[in-house]
C-alpha cells in the first residue's frame, strides 16, 4: 500500500522539474523574440540591411541565439534537479520513517540553501531520535510486562499442576496452596499497578483539584500498609501535623503516598526504621527515609524506568512500576522529586507539590 503511495510524490517531483525547465527555457525563448524583434525593427527603419557586414552581423546573432537556446535547454535540464534534490533527501527519508526505520536522517548542510533548510533538517533529524527512542521504550516495555506477567502466572500454573497429586502431605498442600495465593496477590498487584500508571500517563494535568486533609489520608495510608511493616517489625517514626490543607487530586495523591511507602517498606531491613515527614511551606513536603542497602549509581540512573527493580535477586517483591508513577504524578504537579542514597545507609526520598495557581 506504501509503495503505491509513493507513486503521486515521484510525479510530482517530475512535475517540478518539467516546470523549472520550462520556465528557464521560456526565459531564453524570451531573449530570443527580443532578438528577433529588435533585429525586425532596425531591418524595417533601413539601418540594418542583408548585404556586407550587416548580413554577417545577423548571421552570427542568429547563431548565437540559437546555441544559446540549445546550451539553454541542456543546462535547464542539468541545473533543474539541483533545487529538488533536499526535497528528494527528504522524501526518501520520510519513506525509510514510514517504513519503520527510524535511524533515517537527513544532512543538508550548503552554503546556497537557505536557513530553512538547515532548521527543517535539525527538526526532522529530532523528531526521527524522538521516535526512535520511543519506539525502543515500546518494546522495553513490552518485554518487560510480558515477563512480569509470564513469570506469576507459570508459577500458578506450575503449584497448581502439583497439587493434583494425590500423595502430598498436608504440609506441602498448605505450602502450595499459600505460594498461589501470595503470586495470584502478585498478579493482581501488578495488573493493579499497570493500569493506574496507563491512567496517569494519560493525564496532563492534575485535575480535579479539592482542598482535603492530606495529613489525615496519609495516616489512613500508613494503617493499610500495617500488615507489610508490622510482618518486618519494621519502627515507624512519623512526624505529621494534625491537620495539612492541600489543594489536590486525592486519589493522585493517595498513589503517590502507597508507591513511596511502600518502595521504602520493601528495602527496609528486618527491624529497620522508617523516618516519616509532612509539612508545609509555600506547598506541600513530604519525605520518607528508609535505613536499607541504599542505592549504586546505576541503580539511580534507571530507578524511574518502567519495571526496573534495582534488587537482581528479587529477594524484595515488587514490579518496578510504583516509583514510575511516583515520577509521573509529580510531574503533573510541575513539583520535584529528590532521591538521597548511599550504599549501606539507606536512601530518603522527597517530594514537593506547590500550591496551585
Amino acid at each position: 500500500m506504501r509503495d503505491k503511495e509513493s507513486f503521486p510524490q515521484q510525479n510530482s517531483t517530475w512535475d517540478l522539474t518539467f516546470a523549472f525547465s520550462a520556465l528557464v527555457l521560456l526565459i531564453l525563448s524570451g531573449a530570443l523574440l527580443l532578438a528577433g524583434a529588435i533585429t525586425l525593427i532596425l531591418y524595417n527603419s533601413g539601418k540594418l540591411t542583408l548585404d556586407g557586414s550587416h548580413m554577417n552581423i545577423f548571421k552570427l546573432v542568429l547563431f548565437l541565439a540559437v546555441v544559446s537556446l540549445v546550451l539553454g535547454a541542456i543546462f535547464a535540464q542539468l541545473f533543474s534537479k539541483l533545487p529538488l534534490r533536499p526535497f528528494r533527501i527528504l522524501i526518501s527519508a520520510t519513506k525509510r520513517m514510514s517504513k519503520g526505520d527510524f535511524s533515517a536522517r537527513i544532512h543538508l548542510s550548503s552554503p546556497i540553501l537557505p536557513y530553512e533548510f538547515t532548521q527543517l533538517t535539525e527538526s526532522f533529524n529530532a523528531m526521527a531520535e524522538e521516535l526512535g527512542n520511543t519506539e525502543l521504550l515500546r518494546s522495553d516495555f513490552i518485554h518487560n510486562f510480558s515477563h512480569e506477567f509470564k513469570t506469576p502466572i507459570n508459577s500458578l500454573r506450575g503449584f497448581a499442576k502439583l497439587l493434583k497429586n494425590p500423595n502430598l502431605t498436608e504440609e506441602e498442600r498448605q505450602e502450595y496452596l499459600d505460594i498461589i495465593i501470595s503470586e495470584s496477590e502478585r498478579l493482581s498487584m501488578l495488573s493493579t499497578n499497570v493500569l493506574n500508571l496507563c491512567k496517569i500517563e494519560n493525564q496532563t494535568i492534575a485535575a480535579d483539584r479539592q482542598p482535603y486533609d492530606a495529613a489525615e489520608q496519609l495516616r489512613r495510608t500508613l494503617l493499610l500498609l500495617e500488615p507489610k511493616w508490622s510482618k518486618k517489625e519494621l519502627d515507624l517514626d512519623p512526624d505529621l501535623p494534625d491537620s495539612l490543607l492541600f489543594n489536590g487530586n486525592q486519589d493522585l495523591l493517595n498513589h503517590l503516598w502507597v508507591n513511596l511507602l511502600d518502595n521504602a517498606i520493601k528495602f527496609s531491613p528486618q527491624g529497620g526504621k522508617l523516618e516519616i515527614r509532612l509539612w508545609q511551606d509555600g506547598g506541600l513536603w513530604f519525605s520518607v527515609r528508609d535505613y536499607g542497602p541504599g542505592m549504586t549509581d546505576e541503580v539511580r540512573a534507571h530507578m524511574f524506568d518502567k519495571f526496573y527493580q534495582g534488587d537482581t535477586s528479587h529477594a524484595t517483591e515488587g514490579n518496578g512500576i510504583g516509583l514510575t508513577i511516583v515520577q509521573k504524578i509529580v510531574s503533573l504537579y510541575e513539583g520535584s522529586l529528590q532521591v538521597d542514597s548511599t550504599l549501606g545507609q539507606g536512601s530518603t526520598f522527597t517530594v514537593f507539590l506547590p500550591d496551585a495557581k
